[in-house]
């Protein structure tokens, strides 16, 4: 999908509605724009707070988890509510 934008006063670059739709872009996300061989690329760009980072032991309890679910086990979340007492 090609479309053609026009370079605002303070370097300001619109990404066309369609584009943004299929990227999922919406006002005030971040992207990462590079310059590679005389081509402007522009990339959706996810910033992390290092609080929401995972420990390695967070990393291989979800990866325990999805193994399990792989196997098939698990358990429904209202069982699993009335065992919590919830």
């Amino acid at each position: 999908m090609t479309h053609v934008s026009k370079l605002g006063q303070r370097r300001q670059v619109v990404i066309p509605k369609e584009i943004c739709d299929e990227l999922g872009l919406r006002e005030g996300d971040f992207i990462e724009v590079t310059s590679t061989e005389g081509n402007v690329v522009i990339k959706p760009k996810k910033l992390v707070d290092a609080d929401d980072m995972l420990t390695s032991e967070d990393e291989k309890m979800v990866r325990k988890g999805e193994a399990q679910l792989k196997r098939g086990k698990h358990v429904p979340w209202d069982d699993l509510k009335k065992t919590l007492g919830l």
